[in-house]
């Protein structure tokens, strides 16, 4: 690994649009608008696709009850029929609500200059990037685990939220789980986590802030509470590991000045986690 200047030193992201006065505060609240066109667009987007997932199933389930020759009763039954969404059918919902929302945010907020994504190629081929995106990979990795492993010696012991699903997609789906949780969704998280949320208190300044906000963020669309059977305790858990992984991903953004690094080093920790659970059976 090159020495490289400390993160103090590292310059500024050219700013998105030309600089102008701004009043104290407003870096912040356009955190918060950021924030919430996100969970509007996420929201909007989930119910967009679970109404085109139910149309589907029902158009399916009508065209058998038809061909079946299916009499009125069996037809009024239509609803139960249609059952749940499946783990590739859930997968693919959760990749267009929150892929759509971080793609309109960075598109209408957030949208990077060509100066930036020269800047951010220009880094991409230091050596030393991929030195700091592997140490941070590790980190996170370690970390996480020596905070279940210490959780677990109090009795806490978190399911994770989407762990049924990728048990279900892994049976049926392996390659396409891998691909989602090895190369979209680290993609996606990025943009919306790391380049919009923490990058518009990044340039306004207030880096820490930026990360704070950004991690909790993070954490809370990875646990929401009142969506599993986990306690507060055991929310607790998950929500100082994904929030301490967003933390050290906004960290090594700030150290490389690219977004490919928290890419990578999140699409090794995802990859990592997807083995251990694959091949060990460890969550």
């Amino acid at each position: 690994m090159s020495v490289t200047p400390p993160a103090s030193m590292t310059p500024p992201l050219p700013p998105a649009v030309p600089p102008s006065p701004r009043r104290p505060g407003s870096p912040l609240a356009g955190f918060f608008i950021d924030l919430g066109i996100g969970v509007a667009v996420l929201l909007s987007l989930s119910l967009i696709s679970g109404l085109a997932w139910g149309l589907y199933r029902g158009a399916i389930v009508g065209y058998q009850a038809a061909r079946d020759g299916a009499d009125a009763s069996a037809v009024a039954g239509l609803a139960q029929q249609l059952g749940q969404p499946g783990a590739l059918a859930q997968i693919l919902m959760a990749l267009v609500a929150t892929g759509g929302a971080a793609l309109v945010l960075y598109f209408f907020r957030r949208r990077a200059t060509p100066a930036e994504r020269a800047l951010s190629f220009q880094a991409a081929r230091r050596p030393s990037i991929w030195g700091w995106t592997l140490l941070v990979a590790t980190g996170v990795i370690v970390g996480s685990n020596l905070i279940a492993w210490l959780a677990k010696q109090g009795g806490i012991e978190p399911v994770p939220t989407n762990l049924a699903l990728m048990e279900q997609a892994m049976t049926r789906f392996p390659w396409f789980l891998a691909l989602f949780a090895v190369v979209l969704a680290p993609a996606y998280e990025e943009l919306l986590f790391r380049r919009v949320l923490f990058g518009r208190l990044w340039q306004a300044g207030r880096p820490l802030l930026g990360m704070l906000l950004s991690s909790l963020a993070f954490a809370l669309v990875h646990e929401i509470p009142g969506t599993s059977a986990n306690g507060p305790w055991e929310i607790a858990q998950l929500w100082l590991v994904y929030g301490g992984m967003g933390a050290a991903f906004a960290w090594l953004y700030q150290r490389t000045g690219t977004l490919w690094a928290p890419i990578a080093a999140h699409a090794l920790n995802n990859g990592i986690a997807l083995a251990a659970l694959m091949f060990l059976g460890i969550q």
